[in-house]
């Protein structure tokens, strides 16, 4: 019997998979081996790399990829913990000649890139990894493009857009439609066991079960922080693509990010204003394909806003840093990067950092949207450029790896391109940054380009339970309040909240002097 790996690698979803449905077309393909691999030199080898949000939402969406998978046939995903080329070489020793092909999706991270290729080369098995299954564009492809310059702005990332995809009359690229979730799948191999398995591989083996257990022993479930506000799950993803976007065409097409709440919906503080669908694409289960045809569809129907602030330019950003991320060497780093100026931050302050990881800065929407992050996984676009600008070139003065890794451990759309691409962004030293000395009021009012709630503050009220009784007149700078309002508040700043780091004004003024003389 010929047998099919299929790894779900960062497409963990059945529609819109091209790996899935060209093994499903694959005639000579008569069972599936599915399986999903837990690297760690992605989670790290104690999952230390994963704060406990981002670890649920992947068990959630790898439980909810089993449950579909099993509704299909008679098969379950399979969960490696350890190497990936030790996972295909073992699979290898156990199947033999049983497998006839390898399909998953490509990765343009440079470890997912080199694990690629080491698994083409090494592994015995014909290996195919398809392109444009996480982003729109082909990658490589594009890059390869003669004449191919790397986009800094919208308009450069739209000529290279529709150089692979024209425009039809109506002026709407021609992206290939998002493929239909295959009707059934086929079983597994017969006579595999997991425990088959285990006499080849050095790593640990699970089904969806035994990887709740060793999550449950690393106390992933025992919060009962009513926080956790996105479920995960293909399932949870298709019902919010439909809730927020395919059966609302007139948010679809008013919507212009930069006009969005920061602090989310005022009836509902951990509700974005935003879709909320980029933990969905990041760990993908939602294709970006299928959300761009739907946003499109939308469209069709009418006037609508167009990019940048429009949701289409806010994809259009993702395939620019997408590209950059792998045209651009040391993304990651601000040193021998183009896209990076030497700006000299000085040492790391760790009682700095703290604060601002922790929420207790003494600014309030800083600290609020810092404990939201902590306690979900997700924070407004406007909420990371107030939180980056003041670590940064703001207040802090501190380098913006430091916001990095903390974005990185925490969110749940948390991805290697993306995460770097906007801390470069946002602390001010790439060429597509906004001007250095534009500076984020993080005591901000009605009036702010941040889109604060200034009116009910329940976003501040929520996060931040000592302000709750608080003047809307204070709440932003709580310091400020006269005594006896605090006092009638039942909230002394400097016991039940913490007085102001530093002085901001004064701080802004001198990273700005630091970073223009940096610049010379």
């Amino acid at each position: 019997m010929s047998t099919a790996i299929l790894w779900f690698r960062k497409s963990l979803r059945l529609h819109d998979n091209p790996a899935l449905s060209e093994i499903c077309k694959d005639a000579q393909v008569e069972s599936i081996l599915p399986i999903f691999i837990l690297d760690p030199e992605i989670v790290g080898h104690q999952f230390e790399k994963y704060g406990s949000n981002r670890l649920r939402f992947l068990y959630e969406n790898l439980e909810d990829l089993n449950s579909r998978i099993q509704a299909k046939a008679e098969n379950s995903l399979i969960i490696f913990f350890g190497s990936p080329t030790e996972v295909i070489s073992s699979l290898h020793h156990k199947l033999g000649s049983r497998i006839n092909i390898l399909r998953s999706e490509y990765c343009s991270e440079p470890h997912g890139r080199n694990v690629s290729e080491l698994i083409i080369k090494d592994s015995n098995i014909p290996s195919h990894f398809h392109s444009a299954t996480h982003t729109i564009l082909d990658l490589e492809k594009t890059l390869s493009q003669p004449g191919f310059k790397n986009p800094k702005s919208m308009k450069e990332i739209e000529k290279i857009f529709g150089a692979a995809y024209p425009k039809d009359a109506e002026g709407f690229f021609k992206i290939p439609e998002p493929l239909i979730e295959p009707e059934y799948l086929k079983n597994a191999p017969d006579g595999f066991f997991l425990e088959s398995i285990s006499d080849h591989f050095s790593g640990e083996v699970h089904s969806i079960s035994s990887l709740k257990e060793k999550f449950s022993e690393l106390g992933i479930f025992e919060s009962t922080n009513s926080g956790f506000y996105f479920k995960g799950g293909e399932t949870e993803a298709l019902t919010r693509l439909e809730q927020k976007v395919s059966s609302q065409p007139d948010y679809v097409n008013v919507f212009r990010k930069p006009k969005t709440s920061s602090t989310n919906l005022r009836e509902n503080p951990s509700e974005p204003s935003t879709t909320g669908l980029s933990p969905y694409i990041a760990i993908g289960s939602l294709s970006v394909r299928q959300l761009w045809y739907e946003v499109e569809k939308a469209n069709r129907q009418g006037p609508h806003s167009g990019p940048p602030e429009s949701l289409h330019g806010q994809l259009l950003f993702r395939e620019m840093f997408y590209l950059l991320s792998l045209s651009v060497p040391n993304w990651d780093s601000d040193q021998d990067n183009s896209m990076c100026k030497k700006i000299n931050w000085g040492k790391n302050d760790e009682s700095k950092l703290s604060a601002w990881t922790k929420g207790q800065t003494g600014f309030p929407l800083i600290d609020a949207l810092m404990r939201q992050l902590d306690a979900t996984g997700w924070m407004h676009h406007l909420g990371r450029h107030a939180v980056s600008c003041f670590l940064t070139r703001g207040q802090l003065w501190q380098h913006w790896k430091e916001g990095r890794d903390v974005f990185d451990k925490k969110l749940l759309d948390s991805d290697w391109a993306l995460n770097n691409a906007n801390w470069l962004w946002l602390s001010g030293v790439a060429p597509f940054s906004m001007p250095y000395f534009r500076l984020y009021n993080p005591c901000p009012d009605g009036k702010s380009s941040l889109n604060v709630d200034a009116v009910e503050a329940g976003f501040i009220r929520h996060w931040l339970p000592e302000l709750k009784k608080f003047p809307v007149k204070y709440i932003y700078e709580p310091h400020l309040a006269p005594l006896n309002v605090q006092t009638e508040s039942g909230c002394i700043i400097g016991k039940d909240y913490p007085e102001p780091t530093l002085d901001r004004k004064a701080a802004a003024k001198k990273n700005l002097a630091q970073f223009k003389a940096s610049l010379n």
